[in-house]
């Protein structure tokens, strides 16, 4: 199992394993999960995905994490936090994935909060972002939920996202 990284009243998030592949592929394998995504994601490149998550917890200390549902175990998604580079300024995204039989249950909201206080809070970072496709309803309402405000229009991995942004000072 996965080091634990931080717990919301319904969820655990801990940082994936390998043995974690199973549940990634299907979850990025899935076309509605991955409709705003440039393609869903077989079993190799699911793989891949999960060995970067590897490498950020190496490099950074965070990447997206495994969450699960507390009371049962139950695989629900990936949520974490993400240095990405935009617009040539390296950023700490809050990321939220979460796998279609869990959508409508408030897991992205709770989930995303836990990580903005654990990045704000715990890490003592002035600021987390998300980036959000203007088309991507779920994901807006998600990011204005955890109290995010929309600063500008960016073009990210060649689509134009939203930048949505928390401070410290704001919270």
């Amino acid at each position: 199992m996965g080091r634990f990284v931080l717990e919301t009243p319904r969820l655990t998030l801990r940082e994936l394993t390998r043995g974690d592949l199973d549940f990634v592929t299907e979850m990025l394998g899935d076309a509605e999960v991955m409709r705003f995504y440039p393609k869903v994601l077989d079993r190799e490149e699911s793989a891949a995905w999960l060995e970067r998550q590897l490498e950020r917890y190496e490099r950074d200390g965070h990447g997206l994490w495994f969450v699960q549902n507390r009371a049962t175990g139950e695989p629900i998604g990936q949520v974490g936090l993400v240095r990405q580079d935009v617009e040539n300024v390296w950023e700490h995204e809050i990321g939220y994935l979460i796998h279609r039989p869990f959508w409508r249950t408030g897991y992205a909201v709770e989930a995303a909060a836990g990580v903005r206080d654990f990045a704000l809070g715990e890490l003592r970072l002035t600021r987390v972002i998300s980036l959000v496709r203007p088309i991507n309803i779920p994901s807006l309402r998600t990011s204005l939920a955890i109290g995010h405000r929309p600063e500008k229009l960016v073009i990210f991995a060649q689509l134009e996202h939203l930048l949505m942004v928390s401070t410290r000072r704001e919270r």
